[in-house]
């Protein structure tokens, strides 16, 4: 396909283009800005172009391409700076102090949780809370894989359900 024969194809098929660019940026100014940057790379690149292809959905992708690629670096160079002064933190002397009876209390709840677990579910539980992966877990109680890993799955769920979160 000739220079002459793709511009002529490209002026014929570039109407639905400008409401496609204001769909896509909700904004005239970025909207033309966009329009002008796909036809350009259309002409640009018109030796890509596969004579006998829909045009239309070659320029809306190309148009798509170039508002995601403009979107990503918009949202790459907006980083926010603090020009507040910290002054104030320098000398800011400020402990924490862990609460070793709430973490006890905690504990206990989580163990107790454990405990009143049914002994099908415990005992792989807790292997797996041992370290062991599941099929050594599978080979120890002589069950199935997947027996095992429903098995972890529900005491999880158990015990998601009788501890009381904060």
């Amino acid at each position: 396909m000739s220079t002459i024969e793709f511009n002529q194809m490209l002026v014929s098929n570039v109407d639905f283009l400008k409401p496609f660019a204001i769909k896509l940026t909700r904004d005239t100014e970025d909207a033309n800005d966009l329009y002008q940057e796909t036809l350009y790379k259309a002409l640009a690149n018109h030796e890509k172009y596969n004579a006998g292809t829909n045009i239309k959905a070659w320029l809306f992708t190309i148009m798509r391409n170039i508002f995601i690629n403009n979107y990503r670096r918009k949202a790459k160079q907006k980083t926010i700076f603090d020009s507040t002064s910290n002054d104030y933190l320098i000398n800011y002397n400020q402990s924490t102090v862990s609460n070793g009876a709430e973490s006890d209390m905690r504990m206990k709840e989580i163990n107790k949780a454990i405990t009143e677990l049914p002994e099908i579910f415990k005992t792989p539980f807790l292997l797996y809370f041992d370290g062991y992966k599941y099929n050594e877990i599978a080979e120890v109680l002589i069950e199935p894989l997947g027996t095992i890993k429903s098995r972890i799955h529900f005491a999880r769920k158990l015990l998601k359900e009788q501890i009381s979160r904060f």
